[in-house]
């Protein structure tokens, strides 16, 4: 499913002091007539890497056999994502917790142990995002019973921070380049651009529906989308 890109917005501001008459660009430091103008531009990018969080969470009476039940179904989960993932991904430990679990009575007084929970993750890089669902699938049929943080990617972020870059920067000249027209002057050169602040990088987060009577979890990329803001102050001249 394709998300709705916002159209990029051209903000200009120019700065001006009145003199009698007439209205005029206001000089920098050297005396030299400027006007400042902001450009924004969102690039849109399909995203060719996934990230997500899958693990174990068990329950028993006592640490050892929540442990040993979770190290029983997290090696079935592994064995089964990487038979699923073939060479190509990247699977790894991101966390493991033992904790006991208390009951407290509704009176108040002393909690009483219950049991504990042992809870085993491990995040995964794919770059086959077609078969996601199937991969969750995978962990699931084996013992996995926590998936989370499930995020699309750009291996290479690089060319897309500057096409919008390059496109704010385009955007911005042109604001400044329509203001001088309207007051009757050109512009002459630009006198600085910066950026406003880092590139922002949307990126699609979704939900995953999984139920008995789906064949595969359903998983859509969507795609990612690269803001930025540039700034130009150019010189203007008759």
């Amino acid at each position: 499913m394709t998300q709705i890109l916002p159209v990029a917005l051209l903000v200009a501001a120019v700065a001006a002091t009145a003199v009698p008459a007439e209205a005029q660009p206001a000089p920098d430091k050297s005396g030299r007539p400027y006007i400042r103008a902001a450009g924004d531009a969102t690039v849109s990018a399909k995203p060719d890497r996934a990230k997500l969080d899958i693990g174990v969470v068990t329950q028993a009476a006592s640490a050892q056999a929540a442990a040993a039940q979770n190290a029983t179904q997290t090696e079935s989960m592994v064995t089964a994502l990487r038979r699923s993932l073939g060479n190509s991904a990247e699977i790894r430990t991101s966390g493991y917790s033992l904790t006991p679990n208390f009951r407290y009575a509704k009176d108040g007084g002393q909690p009483t142990l219950s049991g504990y929970t042992a809870s085993n993750t491990v995040a995964i890089v794919t770059n086959d995002l077609a078969n996601v669902g199937k991969v969750i699938d995978a962990g699931t049929q084996a013992g996995a019973n926590n998936v989370r943080g499930l995020e699309f990617q750009l291996k290479d972020e690089a060319p897309v921070r500057a096409q919008a870059l390059a496109e704010a920067a385009r955007k911005a000249r042109a604001g400044a380049e329509a203001m001088a027209a309207a007051l009757g002057l050109k512009v002459v050169r630009v006198l600085s651009a910066e950026e406003g602040g880092e590139p922002q990088v949307i990126r699609p987060m979704r939900a995953m529906a999984m139920g008995a009577a789906a064949a595969t979890t359903p998983i859509e990329s969507g795609n990612i989308q690269v803001q930025a803001s540039v700034t130009v102050t150019v010189e203007v001249g008759p």
